[in-house]
């Protein structure tokens, strides 16, 4: 019961729609009804000014952090759990399906990119060889962001190069194999920006 209280609480914390709750709280609008509807820091940002997006991201982050360090060290503390690793991958995916399918938005959400990161960023203090993917993952989102100046390229160019990364650094199959599941949870979400961006429509910075 412990473990399943924990992996609903890795939900739901993955599932707190930072940038709707801001956007609410500063403007009293629903951020789903403005820009692209996404209720992402991106689009937060067309409402609220470029340093919104600074702390909306910093929660998403830590929405991924959280799960996967705190909630699976407080496991591993009381449960001799023989898949440390495992477990944590598992709090890390229902974070970022709580923030995709957030039980607060009628199981709508986000993008999960930043949350995708938070988790890659938990990962990479508690397994050792993640850091490399992680360095790896930002320089590529940062690299695309410079020569496109689309947030929505950078991410899906990533989350395109982040299964390679990890079989480029010799990570276990299991996080091979969630690497994919994430990177396709990305890109589905981007269906729309892609369309935009074939039809030279997307917004730049």
């Amino acid at each position: 019961m412990v473990l399943i209280g924990c992996f609903l609480l890795s939900y739901i914390i993955g599932s707190i729609p930072t940038a709707y709750i801001l956007v609410k709280i500063i403007k009293n609008q629903d951020i789903r009804k403005i820009g692209s509807g996404n209720v992402g820091a991106t689009n937060a940002s067309r409402i609220l000014g470029k340093p919104a997006v600074f702390f909306i991201l910093g929660v998403d982050i830590l929405k991924g952090i959280i799960p996967v360090v705190f909630i699976g060290d407080y496991i591993l503390f009381r449960f001799n759990f023989l898949y440390p690793n495992i477990l944590r991958l598992i709090l890390g995916l229902l974070a970022i399906i709580g923030h995709d399918w957030s039980i607060f938005l009628n199981f709508k959400g986000g993008k999960g990119v930043a949350t995708t990161f938070g988790v890659l960023i938990g990962l990479a203090l508690e397994v050792e060889g993640i850091w490399k993917v992680l360095i790896f993952c930002a320089g590529t989102w940062m690299i695309s962001l410079l020569l496109s100046r689309m947030v929505s390229f950078a991410s899906i160019s990533t989350a395109l190069f982040f299964p390679v990364f990890m079989f480029i650094f010799n990570q276990r199959k299991e996080f091979i194999f969630i690497s994919i599941i994430l990177s396709i949870f990305i890109i589905l979400k981007h269906i729309s920006n892609i369309k935009r961006i074939l039809k030279k429509k997307e917004p730049r910075i």
